[in-house]
């Protein structure tokens, strides 16, 4: 849900919060039309400008709308999102800050797909009481070991190392659209860890909200992932003609 303060809450306790933002669509088709010297032709032509971009793969005047998010995830999570390297980030430091009891819990927990190695699967099968209380018991046996170790006089740079990459990190991620329509398709995809697609589909509502003339161009012409609320959006476009609504 979205709120005030531009924050939206994802998984248990993370979220995307939305800092900053220039350049929008019209910023898109003005990057366009300096190249021979044009300018706006009014929001049905943009519009249609915008389509044909991004339908033909004209992809450079996307890197002038810029987003930039403050972000908390879980450690493994921001591993996977630190591979899009065509953005900005700076991270919390846990060498400089002490941490805190601020860890992802899932609320179920999903077997190894057999015909996919890095997939999982939803089941019945296993023992989700059990596992959440075995989960528990470690957490709280690294972070009361973290806390020991800073109580002995161990530097928080060292006494870090004892902590699960389910703990929360927090960090700021400025992109432009080019490299966040790389984002949606590839982590919003049913491919991707389900963790991460929260992150994806929330970053596209964020997407859809600021820049509503290249996410239907997106939706309608670049995408090609799989995912409900994306496929939802695809479907309400198909018919429909490139116009203003």
């Amino acid at each position: 849900m979205t709120t005030n303060d531009t924050s939206v809450r994802v998984l248990d306790k993370g979220f995307v919060r939305l800092v900053d933002f220039m350049g929008g669509d019209q910023g898109v088709v003005d990057a366009a039309r300096v190249s021979y010297g044009g300018t706006s032709k009014g929001p049905e032509a943009d519009k249609k400008l915008i389509s044909y971009l991004l339908k033909h793969s004209h992809m450079t005047p996307f890197e002038h709308a810029v987003f930039k998010y403050h972000v908390s995830a879980p450690i493994f999570v921001a591993r996977q999102w630190f591979r899009h390297r065509f953005a900005a980030y700076n991270e919390i430091s846990f060498r400089y800050t002490e941490v805190k009891d601020y860890f992802y819990m899932p609320s179920i927990w999903r077997c190894q797909d057999k015909k996919n190695k890095q997939g999982s699967t939803a089941t019945a099968a296993l023992d989700h009481d059990a596992l959440n209380a075995m989960f528990q018991s470690q957490i709280d046996a690294a972070l009361n070991t973290y806390k020991k170790m800073l109580s002995l006089g161990v530097a928080r740079e060292m006494a870090r190392m004892v902590l699960p990459v389910n703990l929360y990190t927090e960090f700021y991620w400025t992109v432009n659209a080019r490299s966040l329509m790389n984002f949606v398709s590839l982590r919003a995809d049913a491919h991707a860890q389900w963790e991460i697609q929260q992150y994806g589909e929330a970053l596209a509502r964020s997407f859809k909200e600021l820049m509503p003339w290249t996410y239907e161009a997106f939706v309608r012409d670049a995408w090609k992932g799989d995912n409900p609320l994306i496929a939802a959006d695809r479907a309400s476009l198909r018919d429909a003609p490139v116009s203003i609504r």
